[in-house]
């Protein structure tokens, strides 16, 4: 019996091929788009999964506030870890990791091979017995035991090394500090929230480490810990707050001069946090983690498009396998009178349903094996060809076989099958007109979801174009970003002035900040006033205005001239605000960063200029002077490649073995549009393929009424209706579909916009263009793939329509 109904199903597909090649490729579009989207949530929410004590493993994160001012970091401070291991009831275990080349390079020296590695870190030695990465090479518990040892990765052990890499001798960082090499362990899986090219023994910077890790309050750590599984994290949580209380307290006291009660009384909050290592990726609070995170949001916004566009393909089926009833209409007939049930029936159709799934899944298989570097570049992933050989993905492939084979295929089987055997003997069944409600309600909402998905896209490259074209307060074009510039040490001056002799450079200044970025959050206080206020503060030379281009407020900027200037600062607007003046220039301010409290006087004022995400407001900004420092920012015309090429040969003349680093500083800035950027390509192609699977089901819908209105339309155009008269007569009806489309699609569109752009300080505001410019083209869209139909019919001669029957 099963035989017999596919060889039907065969056989139909063959009698309608223009109506099966429009229903199978929509099928493989929508299908094909789930399976990568499938693959990309996945991959999403696999995260650190790969740990073998993942679900008890946890993060610290350090929530603070004061005078309004609040930080969200992953960094905390060197006793906390021990500390919970001692004193909080359930904490199994803790490990913690210092990143030593977290924002810039750090230099590898073996041999004649010189090259700057990135993502290094100092870490605890129990760090292979807390975490799952694979140790190729070397003793998991001893590897990172002794001082000045290094656990390097299989590609820098190759880079470096001809032969075994275990016992040989790295130079590593500006000191030409000495690491003997005691592992090889295997590359960070993607999908894992710390990604490191060497692991450096933490005991190499532990002989002093209050010279660099200072006491509670100096936060630059990572702490991870393991609870116990009956352990409850809120009473963790509730726990550190008494830790925090007893030892953070005391730092705080001494150095703001209130007690913790009272500085939590002000509105201040000083808060250690654990949290599942699970949410480091897709969940995390803390905006500087170790790599670049995501939102848990867009991966259920992917997940929506994806079966949003799968519906829309399944609609196609159902409108077209419907409004072919008047074809199957006899053949249901036939079959009830020689005694087929109803049931019977139904499985048929549905067959013929599976059929047409089962053929689109296998072709949307290699289609997917054809595009998926086209969406790694899309998605900004690194899936490879193992993620479509997975057990998962092919089970996945096979329930979409049957579950779009039931939706496609389940309100066609039932309709066919409900005809009446006399009604239909006698001919009174026409061409679908009783499912004409339910097809229009399906091109509804079809052209609904890919009007929303127009008006999303819209809104997502306005408003990255406002961000892109915003002025920043200050210009970030043509600047060249030199950095660990600190290895040249004393030579530093001698540079510069190379550097400015050079052709096609304007200037060059040197500061510690690197953009965008807030290196360093401190606390200060206006003179004769006991509020404290968080500042970013970085350090900068006096030709740091003439680069970067700040516009002046107030005052001045930084002089050679003025040697007073040592102990002066620059703040910006924002600043000036925070400390509730009208006027910052003459203004005294306290430094608490040194042992002894500086007092700093305000020479400048300068506009708010962004520095990070234009997902935050301008922090306060306090610049004070360096002669020279980390970083050096410069700025050219002409032709970049030719001020890199001169740049490059001056530092091989100062720096003959060390690796010539370089960004450029609007690039830096394009990052932090990375995640907007991506969501708007995203939203790009699959608005544009949810209108096109809706324009192909719309365009067969047009070939199959025209075919049904042939004699009307002979008639029409033998008693005289032009061309035109004919066309707009056919195109009327789904145009109307598609306005009646708009409703629902600019209410959520306006709903969604508005909750996705309440992230941002800086937004846009929601024209009625917006809406205006998403309805007229979708309604030309509409019009144009319905008129070829439409003016191929009004085109024909009456003769050839007549006679049609």
């Amino acid at each position: 019996m099963l035989t017999n109904y596919f060889k039907i199903a065969i056989r139909n597909i063959k009698k309608h091929k223009f109506y099966s090649a429009i229903n199978i490729s929509g099928l493989v579009i929508g299908i094909a788009c789930c399976l990568l989207i499938f693959v990309y949530v996945k991959d999403e929410l696999s995260y650190d999964r790969f740990h073998s004590n993942v679900e008890n493993m946890y993060r610290i994160g350090l929530h603070g506030k004061i005078a309004g001012q609040e930080i969200f970091t992953t960094n905390s401070c060197l006793p906390l870890g021990p500390t919970m291991q001692d004193e909080i009831p359930g904490v199994e275990s803790m490990t913690r990791l210092n990143p030593f080349g977290r924002n810039r390079g750090v230099v590898f020296k073996y041999e004649e091979k010189i090259f700057s590695e990135f993502n290094i870190h100092y870490a605890d030695s129990n760090f292979f017995d807390f975490f799952s990465f694979e140790l190729l090479a070397g003793d998991r518990a001893t590897a990172l035991k002794e001082p000045n040892s290094v656990v390097i990765t299989e590609s820098v052990a190759k880079k470096y090394f001809e032969s075994e890499p275990l016992g040989k001798m790295l130079v590593i960082g500006n000191g030409n500090e000495t690491f003997k090499v005691t592992g090889i362990v295997k590359e960070a899986p993607t999908n894992s929230h710390l990604k490191f090219s060497a692991l450096l023994s933490f005991s190499t910077i532990l002989d002093d480490p209050n010279e660099i890790f200072p006491g509670w309050t100096g936060n630059s750590l990572q702490t991870y810990v393991t609870l116990n599984p009956q352990t409850k994290l809120e009473d963790v949580n509730a726990k550190l707050e008494d830790v925090v209380a007893k030892y953070v307290g005391v730092e705080l006291e001494q150095g703001l001069g209130i007690n913790f009660d009272e500085f939590k009384k002000q509105g201040g909050i000083y808060s250690y946090v654990a949290y599942p290592i699970v949410d480091s990726h897709l969940r995390n609070k803390f905006p500087d983690d170790l790599e670049p995170t995501s939102d848990i949001r867009y991966v259920y916004i992917f997940s929506g498009i994806g079966i949003f566009i799968l519906l829309l393909a399944c609609i196609n089926f159902m409108n077209l396998s419907t409004a072919q009833s008047a074809g199957r209409a006899k053949e249901v007939g036939l079959r009830k009178t020689l005694g087929s049930q109803r049931g019977e029936m139904v499985w048929q159709f549905l067959s013929e349903s599976f059929v047409y799934s089962l053929i689109a899944v296998v072709i949307s298989i290699f289609v997917c094996y054809a595009s998926l570097p086209y969406f790694n570049l899309l998605s900004g992933k690194q899936l490879t060809l193992e993620a479509l050989q997975d057990p998962m993905f092919f089970i996945s492939a096979a329930g979409l076989v049957l579950l779009v084979g039931f939706l496609a295929g389940s309100y066609p089987a039932i309709y066919l099958t409900s005809f009446n055997v006399v009604e239909v003997l006698k001919g009174k069944v026409r061409g679908g007109m009783k499912t004409k409600g339910v097809r229009s309600s399906l091109v509804v909402f079809q052209f609904a979801v890919s009007i929303f998905l127009i008006i999303a896209t819209m809104v997502v490259y306005l408003q990255i174009d406002h961000m892109q074209n915003k002025n920043m307060g200050l210009d970030q074009r043509n600047v060249l970003v030199l950095k660990n510039v600190n290895r040249l040490n004393t030579q530093r001056p001698a540079f510069k002035n190379s550097i400015i002799e050079q052709s096609g450079v304007v200037g060059a200044s040197y500061a510690n900040n690197t953009f965008p970025g807030a290196n360093n959050i401190n606390v200060f206080r206006a003179k004769g006033v006991e509020v404290d206020h968080l500042l970013m503060k970085y350090y900068a030379d006096w030709d740091h205005e003439d680069v970067l281009k700040f516009t002046i407020k107030e005052g001045r900027f930084l002089s050679k001239d003025f040697a007073s200037d040592s102990m002066a600062c620059i703040i910006n607007e924002s600043a000036m605000r925070e400390f509730g003046w009208t006027e910052g220039v003459g203004k005294e301010i306290i430094d608490f960063n040194f042992e002894t409290p500086q007092t700093i006087q305000v020479v400048g004022v300068v506009e708010d200029f962004n520095f990070e995400s234009l997902k935050k407001k301008v922090m306060p900004v306090l610049i004070r002077l360096t002669e020279q420092s980390s970083n050096l920012y410069i700025r050219y015309n002409g032709s970049p490649k030719d001020v890199i090429a001169s740049v490059e040969a001056i530092w091989k003349q100062y720096a003959p073995g060390d690796p010539f680093e370089y960004v450029f500083l609007d690039e830096n800035f394009d990052t932090l549009f990375r995640e907007e950027q991506r969501l708007r390509d995203i939203f790009t192609v699959f608005s544009s393929l949810a209108i096109a699977i809706a324009c192909l089901g719309l365009f067969a819908l047009a070939a199959f009424t025209t075919e049904q209105r042939t004699k009307e339309i002979g008639i029409r155009k033998a008693l005289g209706a032009s061309v035109t008269n004919l066309s707009l007569l056919l195109s009327k009806e789904f145009v109307i579909l598609v306005l009646i489309a708009l409703i629902p699609a600019i209410g959520l569109g306006w709903y969604l916009a508005n909750w996705w752009l309440a992230d941002f300080p800086y937004r846009i505001e929601l024209s009625p263009l917006i809406f205006i410019g998403s309805a007229i083209v979708s309604i030309l869209i509409a019009w144009l793939t319905v008129s070829y139909q439409s003016i191929k019919a009004a085109s024909a001669k009456p003769i050839d329509s007549l006679r049609y029957e």
